[in-house]
Order: structure tokens, then sequence, then C-alpha cells
């Protein structure tokens, strides 16, 4: 009986984590130094993207790091899916709304979490060079609250 209970066990507890995780690329491991920053095209220029997991465009678990410069601002805009973001260094001043007011502002250094749900209006800036993680379900996507704030329109 025990060696069942176990069994179902390890079976239910392997597909929920590779129903939610699976990756059949394999095993991803990196270093800081090992990373690969380009451009973030759909942010306004300075910022720079590093993806670990996945693919930004495509289905899918994602992985990636958002590195922006100091006095950076992100203007208001939404996300399609769920979008989870840690802070790993700098501080990320994060709001909600439709227009960027430093007023209604919280401060969020490292080690600090945000969970949002889809298309939530919401904004950022920085005072420093901040590097955030996000971790999201792919596609990613960005959609500006003003599409005169679309850095990829302007092309």
């Amino acid at each position: 009986m025990k060696t069942q209970l176990c069994a179902v066990s390890l079976l239910l507890a392997t597909t929920c984590l590779g129903t939610a995780w699976a990756d059949p690329s394999g095993f991803i491991m990196a270093r800081p130094s090992e990373l690969k920053w380009a451009d973030a095209t759909s942010l306004p220029p300075g910022a720079k993207v590093a993806v670990i997991e996945g693919q930004m465009d495509k289905n899918g678990p994602i992985t990636a790091q958002v590195k922006f410069p100091a006095n950076f601002k992100i203007p208001p805009h939404w996300h399609p899916n769920v979008e989870r973001v840690t802070v790993l260094s700098g501080t990320l001043n994060y709001g909600m709304g439709d227009r960027i007011d430093p007023q209604k502002t919280t401060a969020l250094g490292p080690g600090s979490v945000i969970v949002m749900p889809p298309k939530m209006h919401h904004f950022a800036w920085t005072t420093e060079e901040t590097v955030v993680q996000l971790n999201v379900m792919g596609p990613w996507g960005i959609t500006y609250i003003n599409s005169a704030d679309d850095p990829r329109l302007k092309k």
C-alpha cells in the first residue's frame, strides 16, 4: 500500500510539474556573464533583453531578463498574459494606470515580485540601472495605452 501511494504521488507530482514547465530542449543553467543581451525593440531605446528560456513570440514558458538604464521610463501599457516580474538589481518604480505618475508608484528593490493579470494597465521608471526577470507563458506581448509611445511604430 505504501509503495502504491508513493508511486501515485510521484506520478501526480511529475504530471503537474511536467505539464507546467516541460522544456523539450532540456536543462538550462546560465551565469549572468553568459547572458546574451540584445536591444529590446518593443521597449523604448536603451532597454536590453536576454532570453534564457523559450522564444518571446512563441507559445510556452519564457524566462528573460530585462535591463533598464538609469532614468528610464516605460510608458503605460498592458500584456495579453499573466506577467511575473522579479527585481534582481536596482530599483523599479512601479505604478498602475494610464499615465506615468511618479506620485502613484512603489519603489521595488531586489527580491521584490510583481504578478500582474492580463491587460492590467501599468508603467515603470528607474533612477539607476535596474535588472528584472520575467517569467511568462508566451507569446509575450506589449500594447501601449498611447500608440505614440510604441517604439515599433517610430521606424
